[in-house]
């Protein structure tokens, strides 16, 4: 106990570990790696001259960084008015599609790309519709082509191109736009010169996210795409699963991670505040040639009249083109939505089909494919093997992540972000890199195989995940709650337990769930640290995809659909009550008003 109060009163202490477990099962696997890569001790660029030296490896390489840019521009083409649109929409409206957008990022990736193989197969969705409107006579090829893979993949990541910018939107200050409309500026020269600068800090942030889960993609391409769009991910997975030799594999991950790394590095996240880089923008307005600004200002002073008449009259004009604009947003934001949300209906639709093999729509409705599921051991071995991992990952990182966190925001502001960023690495880098260290590293521990290997290895995300949201609690936290409890000499535990952690629970339980979440859904990393003994619910559900013979994957798919619910539904009344109680002026449990307060939370 005494160890303990003194890691606790250094904040540093408290971020151990969650160090411990990621030097051990990441970070020094991957210096490992590394070396393996440039064959320590000699030293040399043999493995990575050798993969330049194949003109198909350089082919699959600049198809990955091809398809990972193309997807990228799309989702910041699509998500960037949707985000715009659901800020600007009303209170109600804007939490609902906020919940909307949030519902399929909770859904697992393998079931969404699932989805996509039933609406686009030759006898999917799609071509039934066409066949039986007589407008084709064969089915198209909409399957196993980079089209495929491109739909599958943008509605992947597109919820997470569409928060960040949500999220940075909501805190720009709308009087600005209001401000620049009153002096004249038309909504769309307000938007430009004002909003949209203001937004840039979120459209760098996650085009950057986008782009380097991109680079990891594994599942989507081999599951939509055919054998010319495999991207560099399915390359070294299949040559991790069928060679001895790491060399090659080490550096072909670290190719990957080196992009990855450039780009983060070229166009870092910008910590620097919105409001500093709009003084930028501005700024750099000042700095232009001064002949040319003094041309802009003539043109500007002759045209002042006429702004300012055209201005005038167009003051008191009424705006007929408001009703279409709402149409039209209206309409964009709700083909959105059904591009997210669709090929999750389809599932759960489809699950419940009478028929011999699964059909769409159903030609009855029964719950044959469920009782299919609960009475095959293989199903339910799975599922149970899925269910006790992530229990274990949830319990593991978030006791670890919220010692972290609580450490982090108590140190210095330059050493919580760097030793932050340490702890996001296995969420930033691309996941097949992640999982080949992981690998190595439970190859060192004699791990490979088993259910506690694949527990460190999924704690990995889950505790970054955990450290992201309880931070984010934290720094909405009142520290003089905490030196009101030290003045009545309360210990600095008993101050955790009693009062800072009844005022964090909202942000701990949303870290759970969310790393609940992630290892219940992880595939990719899994697929490479379990082995052939051990089989999770995602990798019984791959295989079955691969070889396509068993229906019952649309009810395992329908329940993973139907879990985000749940998780959002667990979250919304755990913020609810917090809000209550708050609201109420409940205080936190040992901080009464009852005179025996110092006897009831002293040390």
């Amino acid at each position: 106990m005494d160890a303990l109060r003194k890691m606790w009163r250094v904040p540093l202490g408290l971020t151990v570990p969650a160090f411990a477990i990621l030097l051990v099962v990441f970070a020094v696997p991957a210096i490992q790696l590394f070396l393996i890569s440039v064959d320590a001790p000699s030293f040399s660029l043999g493995n990575y001259l050798g993969f330049f030296a194949q003109s198909g490896n350089i082919l699959i390489l600049f198809q990955t960084i091809k398809v990972s840019v193309l997807t990228t521009f799309i989702c910041l083409i699509i998500g960037y008015p949707t985000a715009y649109l659901i800020v600007n929409a009303s209170k109600t409206a804007s939490a609902a599609l906020i919940v909307l957008v949030f519902i399929p990022w909770l859904t697992s990736g393998l079931v969404r790309t699932y989805a996509w193989t039933v609406i686009l197969g030759d006898h999917g969705l799609i071509n039934n519709v066409l066949i039986e409107l007589n407008i084709i006579s064969s089915p198209l090829s909409l399957l196993y082509n980079r089209l495929a893979v491109y739909i599958g993949m943008v509605h992947i990541v597109l919820p997470i191109m569409i928060l960040p910018l949500v999220s940075v939107m909501y805190g720009i200050d709308k009087s600005l736009v209001a401000a620049a409309r009153s002096m004249g500026a038309r909504p769309s020269h307000a938007f430009w010169r004002v909003f949209f600068p203001l937004s840039l800090p979120a459209v760098r942030s996650g085009t950057l996210l986008v782009f380097v889960v991109c680079l990891g993609f594994y599942i989507t391409p081999q599951a939509l795409g055919g054998l010319s769009d495999a991207m560099l991910s399915n390359y070294i997975a299949a040559q991790l699963g069928s060679s001895l030799e790491l060399g090659p594999v080490a550096a072909e991950a670290f190719i990957l991670l080196l992009i990855a790394t450039i780009m983060l590095s070229v166009f870092g996240l910008d910590v620097s505040g919105t409001q500093s880089h709009f003084g930028a923008v501005h700024k750099s307005e000042r700095n232009r040639p001064s002949c040319s600004g003094k041309l802009r200002r003539k043109i500007s002073e002759v045209a002042v009249p006429l702004r300012a008449r055209r201005w005038t009259g167009h003051l008191y004009r009424p705006v007929h083109s408001a009703k279409w604009w709402n149409t039209l947003a209206s309409l964009f934001v709700a083909l959105v939505m059904m591009y997210l949300l669709f090929p999750g209906l389809i599932v759960v639709v489809m699950s419940f089909s009478a028929g011999a093999y699964l059909e769409f729509p159903p030609s009855g409705f029964s719950l044959q494919w469920y009782r299919s599921f609960f009475n095959d051991p293989s199903w339910t071995a799975a599922f149970w093997n899925s269910l006790q991992i992530g229990l274990m990952v949830t319990v593991l990182s978030t006791a670890v992540g919220t010692l972290a966190a609580f450490g982090l925001t108590r140190t210095s502001s330059r050493a919580r972000k760097f030793l932050t960023m340490i702890i996001l690495m296995p969420i930033t880098f691309p996941v097949i890199v992640v999982g080949v260290a992981s690998y190595l590293g439970l190859v060192n521990l004699g791990l490979i195989g088993t259910k506690m290997g694949i527990v460190l290895a999924h704690s990995l995300g889950a505790i970054a995940y955990v450290v992201v949201i309880v931070a984010a609690t934290l720094a909405n936290f009142d520290q003089r709650l905490e030196q009101a409890a030290k003045s009545m000499r309360a210990g600095p535990i008993r101050t955790f337990v009693r009062v800072t952690l009844p005022l964090i629970r909202p942000g701990i339980i949303g870290g759970a769930v969310f790393a609940f979440i992630s290892s219940f859904d992880e595939v990719v990393i899994t697929s490479l640290v379990s082995g052939f003994s051990l089989r999770t619910l995602p990798l019984k559900m791959l295989e079955n995809m691969n070889q396509q013979i068993d229906p019952t994957i649309a009810a395992v798919g329908a329940l993973l659909v139907l879990m985000p619910v749940l998780w959002i539904a667990t979250l919304y009344f755990t913020l609810w009550r917090s809000r209550r109680a708050h609201e109420g002026g409940l205080a936190p449990a040992g901080l009464s008003h009852r005179p025996e307060v110092p006897s009831n939370i002293a040390a």
